[in-house]
């Protein structure tokens, strides 16, 4: 496993070119978020998506959501921005909030099961941000540990979980924990509460009426 460590506040594509040549391959990083650290893997490859499965040991009826640069991003390879996700994401991003949009052919069927949606957000993490613009696409981020394991918070918990199985860690040092994201389905004209999190919901009604 190669470690690349980074300092958030100063991180350039240079700090990174390692784990994105991993994404480009097929392979597995794990990267600090705004909560915990994440597995990121390429979203269009049924290898990559894949080896995401086997490494949490994730039951296979879950879907992998994803997280992008911003959102062009998101509308040049993730899914169509509904006009709900729309008025949601320009309140709320970057953040800890995840809208479930109708996904693009682009994507690995199975990341998202074949349901036709997938669950995306622009974080508010820096290093989340850079990797994914350097990608050139979205990347996954569930959380890097064992699947019913707590989530990773330190480099330390990362190997301890994973171990050798990932190819690049990104190492920023300890996160902050705390609640996961807001998980809202944007797909129809109302949004839809998927999971409680960051995001109060009172919050998300008021960002989907706005303007």
């Amino acid at each position: 496993m190669i470690r690349l460590r980074v300092n958030p506040s100063t991180i350039g594509p240079d700090d990174i070119v390692e784990a994105v040549r991993a994404l480009r391959h097929e392979g597995i990083v794990a990267f600090p978020t705004e909560t915990f650290y994440g597995i990121a893997a390429d979203p269009r490859s049924a290898v990559a998506v894949g080896r995401v499965f086997a490494l949490k040991q994730r039951a296979p009826d879950q879907p992998l959501p994803l997280i992008a640069a911003d959102l062009g991003q998101i509308v040049d390879h993730v899914g169509t921005m509904t006009p709900l996700a729309t008025r949601l994401a320009s309140r709320a991003w970057p953040g800890a909030l995840t809208l479930v949009i109708p996904a693009s052919p682009r994507l690995c069927k199975d990341l998202h099961l074949s349901t036709g949606k997938v669950a995306v957000r622009v974080p508010s993490s820096t290093v989340a941000r850079m990797l994914a613009r350097s990608a050139g696409h979205a990347i996954t981020s569930t959380s890097a540990n064992i699947s019913g394991e707590p989530p990773a918070s330190t480099p330390e918990q990362v190997v301890q979980s994973l171990g050798e199985r990932v190819d690049v860690l990104i190492d920023s040092g300890p996160t902050p924990g705390g609640l996961p994201s807001t998980v809202v389905d944007a797909t129809g004209e109302t949004p839809v509460l998927v999971r409680a999190g960051a995001i109060a919901w009172e919050r998300v009604l008021e960002f989907s009426r706005s303007a």
